[in-house]
């Protein structure tokens, strides 16, 4: 046993909460956001704007966004040059696979194959084929075998969002607004969710509701801490970069929850917000203003997923606009410092609790 913790020593392999859940997580998200969000940031302003370039850009780093997530994490963990690199194709494959569960696929995929990895890197005489090999073949037979049914648990989620449309809109509101909200900021992807589902109409508004309570709400209140830099890479960026703070104290999530269960039924009840873009517009919160586009161009222009749901071009009122930007932007940012000083005052929530790493 003691010549197995040398080796563990010896080869940087350190099994603890820390390391997987607050270190490689925290890097899975900066990877997330350096791929896929900002690449549908940029696609969206490409689409917007009429400039083809920015599509095509925005869409070459979306579709790198398993192999950003791997090498973060493996960046997180420390491995070696050899089993950082040969990381890329294990996210590829463990996106793929892993559907609408593809980011948390990933992060199971990737340290196990880059502990793998690190554990026979440069102890062979032919360590260029051996490591990436060990590391590669291990995570994509990984991927093979546990991506699917973790995609499958995801999708599951995605029918308890779909079951909770369903309810009366009050119930619908809070339901949907909590549960997709809360996807967005979990290392799934609420995003891939919202399109299986073709998220849209009402149930589509409380999903943009939950979504913006969560990011525009860790934005604001952990201004504090973070600044105008914390401020853009959660507002415009992802909540999820909160994870690590999350598991390292569950208390300072829940603000953002409460202010999702009150946003989203009065985004239906009283405004009766509907989204009727793009069904991925749903689950992408303020990220890149994303659902704010999607809610704008389904009054404009409704999809073909909401109009096959009964969706017809609206003109906008005032009052819709008005419903936009409170439930998007205003109440999220009025109720989430209120509902964190409140914990703030229980002694649940500490000063640097909400620190980005």
């Amino acid at each position: 046993m003691g010549s197995f913790r040398a080796f563990l020593k010896r080869k940087n392999i350190v099994f603890s909460g820390k390391r997987y859940g607050i270190d490689a997580l925290g890097a899975m998200a900066q990877g997330l956001f350096c791929s896929l969000l900002i690449g549908t940031i940029i696609r969206t302003l490409g689409s917007q704007l009429g400039i083809p370039f920015l599509v095509d850009i925005g869409a070459y780093a979306m579709a790198v966004s398993g192999p950003a997530m791997a090498v973060a994490i493996g960046y997180a963990l420390q491995a070696p040059p050899m089993v950082l690199f040969s990381l890329a194709a294990v996210g590829w494959a463990a996106n793929a696979e892993g559907g609408a569960g593809g980011p948390l696929a990933v992060l199971i995929i990737a340290i196990i194959a880059a502990e793998c990895g690190k554990a026979v890197s440069k102890e062979t005489k032919v360590d260029l084929l051996v490591t990436p090999a060990v590391t590669i073949v291990i995570g994509v037979a990984l991927a093979k075998l546990i991506a699917p049914p973790i995609g499958t648990a995801a999708s599951a989620f995605g029918l308890v969002i779909d079951n909770a449309t369903k309810l009366q809109p009050f119930w619908m509101g809070i339901a949907v607004s909590v549960l997709v909200g809360i996807a967005l900021t979990l290392p799934i992807s609420s995003a891939a969710i919202c399109s299986v589902l073709q998220l849209t109409g009402l149930a589509g508004g409380a999903a943009v509701a939950g979504c913006c309570a969560q990011m525009v709400g860790f934005a604001v209140m952990s201004f504090r801490e973070n600044r105008w830099g914390g401020l853009v890479s959660q507002g415009l960026g992802t909540s999820m970069l909160q994870m690590p703070n999350i598991i390292r104290n569950p208390r300072v999530w829940i603000p953002p929850i409460v202010a999702s269960a009150i946003t989203g039924p009065i985004a239906t009840c009283l405004f009766k917000l509907q989204m009727n873009g793009a069904p991925i517009n749903s689950g992408m919160g303020t990220c890149g203003l994303c659902g704010q586009i999607g809610v704008w161009t389904g009054w404009v222009d409704p999809s073909a997923e909401a109009i096959a749901k009964g969706a017809v071009a609206i003109t906008p009122t005032g009052f819709d606009w008005l419903g936009l930007i409170l439930i998007c932007f205003v109440l999220p940012a009025v109720l989430c410092p209120l509902l964190n000083g409140i914990c703030r005052k229980l002694s649940w929530v500490r000063d640097g609790d909400l620190t980005l790493s």
